[in-house]
């Protein structure tokens, strides 16, 4: 199962079973407050029931808990419903004569706490029981779910698999034939620079697209960031020529997918030189299992928007090689953030 489409299997599966799981947890919790008072009533009928078979000198084999004394006692209105719930007995007074004696009748609560903690077991019991049944139904009703979801992004993986591998041909074709005019025409020709520019960054566009369709079948390994990160800034070095680099190089190892991991700090990294001063630098260096990428560029008014789909403070970009490689960090489990200042540059943080 796909990342997505595990993302979207537990939002389905926990809608079904949430609500399921809360009404039969409901159903369990007003179920055993009636319990409860049918039995405060049985037992308040069992004290009735106990005077009543000594009054007819009937023997009464179920009197565990049971006392009874006679006292004297003036009660205006006298409610046989007089019920008292003590900390560890139960008390009700009940008629022994007509001269204002009663007997004062007390019961242990510890029956009644065992018939209690009985309903309470079975009460448990019988939730878990649905609690499993359900479960078992939400997981299929959820697989159900998502077997359309499926269906189209199958489709779409493979319209977009398709387009990015066509687009290849043609991209190449433009690169090679901005070579062969380089011979013929100035090297200062802006429009041949710009050709040359915009061929760039669709390659690049189509590299990240391309591993961006691989981001569900990642292979996770231990890779050595500055061996990364020099790859990188040599390539940069090639096309920023004046751009300055410091990298406080560090060994720094985690687990990530090279490829993606690449990408990633190519997106960052190319966004620092192309949007840094004249004679501007880009400085590398790690702390914390953190790698920073600070840059002394024309900086960015709203940092925290920059990882968004078509975001972007420039006329030139596109506004989606951040998104893309937000996504890339996501699906390695690792947190990029950027914070910046206007005219002073800005700091992107790599957290693994």
């Amino acid at each position: 199962m796909l990342v997505h489409e595990k993302k979207a299997f537990w939002k389905f599966f926990s809608i079904y079973f949430g609500s399921v799981a809360l009404l039969i947890l409901a159903a369990g919790y007003f179920y055993y407050g009636e319990q409860q008072k049918v039995q405060l009533e049985k037992e308040h009928f069992s004290m009735i029931e106990h005077i009543r078979k000594l009054k007819m000198d009937q023997h009464d084999k179920h009197t565990e808990g049971i006392e009874h004394t006679v006292s004297l006692k003036k009660m205006i209105n006298f409610n046989i419903n007089n019920f008292e719930v003590k900390e560890d007995y139960f008390i009700a007074y009940l008629p022994y004569d007509w001269k204002g004696r009663y007997y004062l009748v007390k019961k242990s609560k510890k029956l009644f706490h065992e018939h209690l903690l009985n309903i309470k077991i079975k009460i448990i019991a019988l939730q878990l029981s649905l609690l499993f049944l359900f479960a078992f139904i939400s997981y299929h009703l959820s697989m159900r779910a998502l077997v359309p979801m499926q269906e189209a992004i199958v489709k779409l993986d493979s319209f977009s698999k398709d387009l990015i591998h066509d687009l290849n041909t043609p991209v190449t074709s433009i690169l090679l034939n901005t070579k062969i005019l380089e011979r013929t025409l100035s090297e200062d020709s802006k429009a041949l620079q710009r050709i040359k520019r915009s061929a760039q960054e669709i390659g690049e566009l189509h590299m990240s697209l391309t591993t961006l369709l691989e981001e569900d079948t990642f292979v996770m390994q231990n890779e050595n960031i500055f061996e990364i990160v020099d790859e990188l800034v040599n390539t940069q070095k090639s096309i920023c020529g004046d751009i300055r680099f410091i990298v406080e190089s560090s060994h720094l190892e985690a687990k990530v997918n090279k490829n993606a991991f690449k990408q990633i700090l190519s997106n960052v990294i190319s966004n620092a030189c192309k949007y840094n001063k004249k004679k501007g630098s880009v400085k590398i260096y790690a702390k914390n299992r953190t790698l920073y990428i600070q840059d002394t560029g024309i900086g960015i008014s709203n940092p925290e928007n920059i990882f968004q789909r078509n975001y972007k403070e420039q006329k030139s970009g596109h506004g989606i090689g951040l998104d893309i490689a937000k996504r890339l960090c996501d699906s390695m489990d690792i947190d990029i953030s950027a914070s910046s200042t206007v005219g002073e540059g800005t700091l992107v943080r790599v957290k693994f």
